[in-house]
């Protein structure tokens, strides 16, 4: 549009699209100018939305200002500590939540989730107490210092599924998976309605590679989960079709577009790539 065509869409002078552009990210628009973007913005076509995500995240790219996740970040909630991997779990009540594209109503009992992906510290203490093989990117038996807390990624759902087992829990279901990210009410991304990519890390932010499982601070699900969209696709425990498993979240290998926890993706079991990784559900703890 030009300045006096979106001017008259948002319902300001054209004086003042120019003042904001002259101004650049130190303006800060009356909250009832900042309403009328946002409406604009939620309006808009996906070409949009998808423009708007790749400014967004070239900018917060290039600040690398780790102070604005922790001003972001939701209110800390109370998890607790699984007896046998030691991860940090928060509760999801039983209830009912609004899901898939329609946001059709489904009832779920209670149940616990990691906070976090399986890191690769996680999975070496699995694969020290088992002797199970470990993933092609590790340096012989243990993983590279510098992807500690990075997801572990190369496993197969063969594999999460034994991580599980070792640890006394099970792979989610695409349901429990998608309630944690969407919160009761089926906000279409964790962090709320906004689509705003540099909440997580997806291809449009141009980072390449896994990144810290707790970076994302401002991208947390309303239940305080973390890394739902990005980062790495995440196994569950539902069956497609036959020999095939449903992923959830998207990964830093995936457009934006694809981040929403409600879309569907699906693969072999004996699938492992560079991108894949799961967390776990567990009962009452």
């Amino acid at each position: 549009m030009t300045v006096r065509t979106f001017a008259v869409h948002i319902g300001v002078s054209d004086r003042m699209v120019s003042n904001w552009e002259a101004g650049g990210v130190g303006i800060a628009p009356r909250p009832s100018n900042q309403a009328a973007l946002d409406t604009a913005l939620s309006c808009a076509g996906t070409e949009a939305h998808e423009r708007f995500a790749f400014l967004i995240t070239e900018q917060a790219a290039a600040a690398e200002d780790q102070r604005t996740e922790i001003l972001l970040a939701a209110d800390p909630l109370q998890f607790v500590r699984h007896p046998v991997d030691g991860k940090l779990m928060v509760e999801v009540p039983e209830g009912i939540f609004l899901g898939g594209d329609a946001g059709s109503t489904t009832w779920l009992p209670g149940f616990h989730l990691d906070v976090f992906p399986t890191t690769n510290a996680d999975y070496f203490r699995f694969v020290s107490a088992t002797g199970y093989p470990p993933p092609q990117h590790w340096e012989g038996s243990r993983y590279p210092e510098s992807i500690f807390d990075h997801p572990v990624v190369w496993v197969t759902w063969r594999d999460a599924a034994a991580y599980a087992a070792w640890a006394g829990k099970v792979l989610p279901s695409s349901t429990q998976w998608e309630k944690a990210a969407r919160g009761t009410k089926g906000n279409i991304y964790p962090w709320g309605n906004n689509p705003t990519a540099a909440k997580c890390n997806v291809s449009d932010s141009g980072i390449g590679h896994t990144t810290p499982v707790s970076r994302y601070q401002s991208g947390a699900s309303p239940f305080g989960a973390y890394d739902l969209c990005g980062n790495v696709w995440e196994w569950c425990a539902t069956e497609s079709s036959q020999g095939r498993r449903e992923l959830k979240g998207s990964a830093f290998t995936s457009p934006f577009v694809r981040a929403t926890p409600a879309a569907f993706n699906d693969a072999s079991t004996g699938m492992c790539d560079e991108d894949t990784g799961f967390r776990c559900v567990a009962g009452h703890l």
